[in-house]
């Protein structure tokens, strides 16, 4: 059979599957899930284009992982047919322990369960079933091999999954402006002492994809509507984990049933392997298609916020620099109790409250930007760059919001 497949991206046209291991994990039922999990949650209730997914962002990643080898094999950095294939698994595999709907799992229903620790532990399962191929991938998604620049492909803050996610989702959400100039950046790379650097030539690319990517983040990603609609898919789901964890019937596919009665926490994961087996069964399909079902419930905060939610009835939200004091929240609540006539405490779970922060580059990171001088010296970017914008897109920024049911608003 021939494996060496060529996909038709949207984005980068033709996408090349170069070996059998690449070919037999993209076949593999994990990787086939990541087909049935959105790349961007709910953003499509703000942009209708973003409904691609994670299988496509994985299959991307690994395209511009090909064009970086390619690059740097141009440059004379020696790299194995072993190291490029493993690179490009590492990246292939990065995100295939997502769970559903973006982060929400991980911040609802698990128990400090980070999606890359789950990606780890489904790499070393498939590595059993390919025995041993995949350890030298493995490695440098950790960052344990000794060449270190590979893990900075697959995993720093220019990396192929940013460089993908960036130029994918701004395509799909239509947001031209989000483009981090993908191509130019990569031509760039160079290898010194076995670390990552960008020709000195590339500083205004570099600025050019930290301005791309604070936009996106405040564009896209931090939009209020979609922060109101993935915060109300949270709250949905930790009233029906709460309710189920009370002896509560709570209807759902075997596998959300079962994450919703317990509390999984990440050792759990490592020592019970059929945790693990009910993980890779879930998917965007079983939220929904609980969220559908929960409209009926009996319980009202459950009923209103999956209501609210399939029809997109987003909650009101507003943002501003400073936190949202107690009296005020307690107005809110209030407010509601007195409109859906419920009792405090579960009027509470009908408002929410948080922070947004966005960092677009941290010079303090042990994984920063480096450039290679003219002169040879390798720098931080923010040495290198002689515009203040780098410097500014270094600084972090907080912002708070608060969401509530727009049916408290009087005229």
């Amino acid at each position: 059979m021939n494996k060496k497949k060529i996909f038709n991206d949207p984005v980068y046209g033709f996408v090349t599957v170069p070996t059998e291991l690449l070919f037999d994990l993209i076949e593999h039922p994990y990787f086939q899930r990541l087909r049935r999990i959105q790349q961007l949650g709910l953003t499509n209730f703000v942009y209708p284009g973003a409904l691609h997914t994670r299988f496509h962002h994985a299959l991307g990643a690994m395209h511009l992982m090909q064009l970086a080898l390619r690059t740097l094999k141009d440059k004379g950095v020696k790299i194995s047919a072993a190291e490029g294939e493993a690179a490009q698994v590492a990246i292939l595999l990065h995100d295939i322990g997502h769970g559903p709907l973006s982060h929400a799992l991980e911040t609802s229903i698990f128990q400090d369960v980070p999606h890359e620790q789950l990606s780890l532990y489904l790499m070393e399962r498939l590595n059993e079933q390919f025995p041993g191929r995949l350890t030298l991938a493995m490695e440098m998604f950790q960052g344990s091999y000794g060449r270190e620049f590979f893990h900075q492909l697959v995993s720093s803050q220019l990396d192929m999954d940013r460089l993908d996610y960036l130029n994918r989702d701004s395509f799909y959400t239509g947001v031209e402006e989000g483009r981090p100039g993908a191509d130019r950046l990569i031509k760039m790379l160079q290898v010194v002492n076995e670390r990552l650097v960008l020709e000195e030539k590339a500083v205004y690319s570099v600025e050019n994809f930290l301005v791309s990517r604070r936009l996106m983040y405040w564009q896209v990603y931090l939009h209020k509507a979609v922060t109101s609609a993935e915060q109300m898919v949270i709250r949905v789901m930790q009233r029906a984990r709460d309710l189920a964890r009370a002896g509560v019937p709570v209807p759902g596919s075997s596998c959300l049933s079962y994450f919703l009665g317990r509390a999984v926490t990440l050792a759990e994961f490592q020592q019970d392997s059929e945790i693990l087996n009910r993980f890779v069964q879930l998917d965007d399909i079983d939220i929904w298609g609980a969220i559908k079902t929960w409209v009926n419930h009996e319980d009202k905060v459950l009923s209103f916020l999956a209501q609210s939610l399939l029809n997109r009835q987003l909650f009101k939200i507003v943002i501003r620099p400073e936190p949202y004091d107690e009296d005020f929240q307690l107005g809110i609540v209030e407010l509601i109790a007195e409109t859906f006539q419920l009792p405090q405490n579960d009027a509470r779970q009908l408002m929410i409250t948080g922070k947004l922060s966005n960092t677009a580059y941290d010079p303090n990171s042990h994984e920063t930007i480096d450039i290679l001088t003219k002169l040879g010296k390798v720098v931080n970017v923010t040495e290198a760059s002689d515009l203040p914008n780098i410097r500014a897109l270094s600084q972090k920024v907080q912002k708070y919001y608060i969401c509530y049911p727009k049916e408290i608003l009087r005229d």
